[in-house]
C-alpha cells in the first residue's frame, strides 16, 4: 500500500510538473529568440540614426566597424543601386522585399537569421540595414534554463514523493497494526487492542475494533458462565442417579451403574473447568490422544463386552500429543466410539487404530450412506441429534487435521480423525 501510494503521488506531480515544464521550456525558446532579434534590432536602429545625418560609404564603414554585429561581420547596409556596405548574408531578395515594403522582417540565412530594418535617405531613396543573428545566438542561455528547469522538477518531484512516502507510512503503519490486531484476535487472542493512529478514519476503525474486542469477550464470557451453570445444573439429576445407583445391590450391573455416575461427574468438572478458562488459557492446553483413548475404551470395553462385540486396538505403542484440552479430545473419541454403539447392531465389530496420523475407526456395520449429511450439524438419519460426527470434524480441524468418512475394511463405516493425509491409504 505505501509504495502504491508513493506511486501515486509520483504520478500526479509528474503530470503537474511536466504540464508547468513543456511551456517554460518553450518560453525560455521564445524568450532567447526575441532577445537575439531585440538586439539585432538595437543596432540596425543605431545604423539608421547614423543613416539620417550622413550617407558617405566611408562614414558608413566605420560606424558599422563600431557596432558589436559590425566588428564581427554580422552587420551591412543596403544602399540603392549600389555594393553593400559591411559582411551581408541575406538574400537579395528578401533585402528588395524589405525595401519596397518599407517594414522590418526577419527571414532565414544559411546557419542563422537576418533582420532587415528598412529606412530611407534625405532624398528618398530606401536603404536597407541587415543584421545577421547566429543560431546559437537565438539559443543562448536556452539550456542551462532548461537544466535548471528539469533539476527544479525533480527536486520537486522528489520532494513530494518523500512527502507522500511520510504520510503514507503513517497510514500503513496504522492499517498493518489494525491488520494484525485482527489476525491475532481471528486467532483467539481476546486481548488482542489496536492504539489508534493515522489518519481519521483508521483512528474510528481502531476505535471501532476495540469496542467490538471488548464486546466480543464480554460475551464469550458471558457464554461460558451459561455453559458451566447449566452443566452445574445438571448435578442434581446426577445425584439422584447416584443415590439410586448405591442401592443396587453389589454385582456386576450396580458395579457398572456406580462406574458410571463417578464417570459422569469427572465429565460435568471437566466441563465446567473448561468452560470457565479463558479462550487464551484454553488455547495453551495440551494432551495425548493414546492415553486418552485408553482412559475411554475402559468405560467403552465393558460395553461392548455387554453387547458381545469383538474389538481389537490397532498401535498405541507411543504417544501423539495434541494442541487441545483433554476435554475436547474425550468428546471427538467418546463420539466416534458412541456412533459404532448407536447405529450398529449388537454384536457388530469393530476396530480402533491409532497412530501419530490419527485416529481411525471402523465397524462392520452397514455403514454411512451420505458422509455430508452426516456432518451436518443437527442434522441425522438415524434419529440422534446429529452432532457427533460435527463434534469430531470441529476437533479434528482444531488439530489441524479434518474428518474423513469412508467405507472401511470391515465392510461398514469408517471414521478417522486424521492429522496427516498417510493415514488416508490405510
Amino acid at each position: 500500500m505505501r509504495w502504491e501510494l508513493n506511486r501515486l503521488a509520483l504520478a500526479i506531480t509528474s503530470m503537474v510538473a511536466l504540464a508547468f515544464l513543456v511551456p517554460l521550456i518553450y518560453a525560455t525558446g521564445k524568450i532567447a529568440h526575441d532577445r537575439a532579434i531585440a538586439d539585432a534590432r538595437q543596432q540596425a536602429a543605431a545604423m539608421v540614426a547614423v543613416l539620417a545625418v550622413n550617407a558617405d560609404p566611408q562614414t558608413l564603414a566605420g560606424a558599422i566597424a563600431g557596432t558589436v554585429a559590425g566588428s564581427a561581420g554580422r552587420l551591412a547596409v543596403h544602399l540603392p543601386a549600389g555594393t553593400p556596405i559591411g559582411t551581408t548574408h541575406g538574400d537579395p531578395a528578401d533585402v528588395a522585399r524589405a525595401a519596397r515594403l518599407r517594414a522590418p522582417m526577419v527571414a532565414p540565412a544559411g546557419d542563422g537569421l537576418v533582420y532587415l530594418q528598412p529606412s530611407v535617405l534625405t532624398d528618398g531613396r530606401p536603404v536597407v540595414v541587415e543584421v545577421f543573428v547566429p543560431r546559437e545566438q537565438t539559443r543562448r542561455g536556452v539550456w542551462p534554463a532548461w537544466l535548471a528547469l528539469g533539476a527544479l522538477a525533480v527536486v520537486l518531484v522528489a520532494g513530494s514523493v518523500l512527502f507522500a512516502d511520510r504520510l503514507g507510512s503513517r497510514l500503513v503503519a496504522a492499517t498493518r497494526d489494525l491488520a494484525a490486531s485482527s489476525r491475532r484476535l481471528g486467532a483467539g487472542d481476546l486481548a488482542a487492542r489496536v492504539t489508534p493512529s493515522g489518519p481519521a478514519e483508521v483512528r474510528d476503525a481502531a476505535t471501532a475494533f476495540n469496542t467490538m474486542a471488548a464486546d466480543l469477550r464480554r460475551l464469550l464470557d458471558a457464554e461460558r458462565e451459561l455453559a458451566a451453570d447449566l452443566s452445574h445444573r445438571l448435578r442434581t439429576p446426577l445425584t439422584a442417579l447416584r443415590l439410586d445407583a448405591e442401592t443396587m445391590p453389589p454385582g456386576p450391573t450396580g458395579d457398572r451403574m456406580r462406574q458410571a455416575c463417578d464417570m459422569l461427574d469427572e465429565e460435568l468438572e471437566a466441563i465446567i473447568a473448561s468452560a470457565r478458562l479463558g479462550v487464551e488459557s484454553r488455547g495453551s492446553q495440551r494432551c495425548d490422544l493414546v492415553e486418552v483413548l485408553a482412559d475411554r475404551l475402559a468405560f467403552w470395553s465393558a460395553l461392548a463386552e455387554d453387547q458381545v462385540r469383538p474389538w481389537e486396538v490397532i498401535g498405541g505403542e507411543t504417544p501423539v500429543p495434541l494442541p487441545l484440552a483433554r476435554s475436547e479430545v474425550i468428546l471427538a473419541v467418546d463420539a466416534l466410539l458412541g456412533n459404532v454403539f448407536a447405529h450398529t447392531p449388537e454384536g457388530t465389530a469393530f476396530r480402533v487404530t491409532v497412530s501419530a496420523d490419527g485416529l481411525l475407526v471402523d465397524d462392520a456395520g452397514a455403514g454411512i450412506a451420505d458422509p455430508a449429511a452426516a456432518v451436518r450439524r443437527g442434522v441425522s438419519g438415524a434419529g440422534s441429534t446429529g452432532l457427533g460426527l460435527d463434534i469430531v470434524r470441529r476437533v479434528a480441524e482444531a488439530a489441524g487435521g479434518h474428518l474423513q468418512i469412508t467405507r472401511g475394511p470391515l465392510g461398514g463405516a469408517r471414521i478417522g480423525l486424521l492429522l496427516h493425509d498417510p493415514f488416508e491409504r490405510l
